[in-house]
């Protein structure tokens, strides 16, 4: 079983309520996004807790990004970073092996339309992609299998979001970003594992807008996902998104999205 979510600060969410979350699930591996701590900054109970091991990516930027992996068996090997000189110290990407199967947590940069935010995120993907066609190869080659946990920061199709009309001009559901994530699907061959296990529906989102009353609404996106080698896809059984019962039981902005894999 793996979990991912985007913590939106793993400080303020441990304070929150992520330290009482991450003692309750089942998970196996979690992934973390936007950790924006270093180790020494967190509280005993985040930085080593009871029963897990943890590796944290911090972004050499302090306060921006980072990324975690929470196992709860020791990783056989770990790997920060996709080869990118550029995003090499950007707290963006990290991936562990846990015997027959590579797990990454991925933080995209998020973008904003006209900025050089936006432009941070276009290269981005420029690199990320032949990383994944490569790696699918490798992990393959090696009869292994790989799956990309994290916040990816785009909306696919008009079902992962709920105002997709009002935002076809905005970061995260531009054409070519959704064109680039097509690619991932069909030209890198990864499968978008909760979307195949829940076709034909709206969401199920999995981050919601502190602003107005989006998440009462369920005014979401689903930007958070799961995105596995073929052969690992086949065998998740069942995917969820821990959505929170009230808007002030939430610890962030994101949900958890979990999915069991068989063994």
């Amino acid at each position: 079983m793996v979990a991912t979510v985007n913590v939106n600060g793993l400080r303020a969410a441990a304070r929150k309520g992520f330290t009482e979350w991450l003692a309750g699930t089942k998970a196996d591996v979690v992934c973390l996004q936007e950790t924006r701590a270093e180790l020494s900054q967190l509280p005993a109970e985040v930085a080593d807790p009871e029963g897990w091991h943890v590796v944290l990516e911090p972004a050499a930027a302090r306060g921006r990004a980072g990324v975690a992996l929470y196992s709860r068996g020791v990783p056989d090997a770990v790997r920060t970073g996709f080869g990118s000189a550029e995003f090499a110290a950007s707290g963006r990407y990290v991936e562990a092996d846990f015997g027959a199967v590579s797990v990454a947590s991925l933080y995209l940069p998020s973008g904003q339309v006209g900025t050089p935010l936006q432009e941070e995120k276009e290269r981005f993907m420029a690199e990320f992609l032949p990383y994944l066609v490569r790696r699918r190869a490798e992990v393959e080659a090696q009869g292994r299998e790989l799956v990309v946990c994290g916040d990816w920061n785009i909306a696919h199709r008009e079902a992962d979001l709920k105002n997709w009309r009002a935002n076809r001009k905005n970061s995260g559901f531009l054409p070519e970003e959704r064109r680039w994530l097509s690619r991932v699907y069909e030209e890198a061959g990864y499968v978008d594992v909760v979307r195949s296990l829940h076709p034909g529906q709206e969401g199920p989102y999995t981050w919601w807008s502190y602003r107005g009353r989006a998440f009462d609404n369920d005014a979401g996106w689903r930007i958070d996902l799961h995105v596995a080698t073929p052969g690992l896809a086949a065998r998740a059984e069942e995917a969820r998104v821990e959505r929170a019962l009230r808007h002030d039981a939430r610890w962030s902005d994101h949900a958890p999205v979990t999915v069991v894999y068989a063994d």
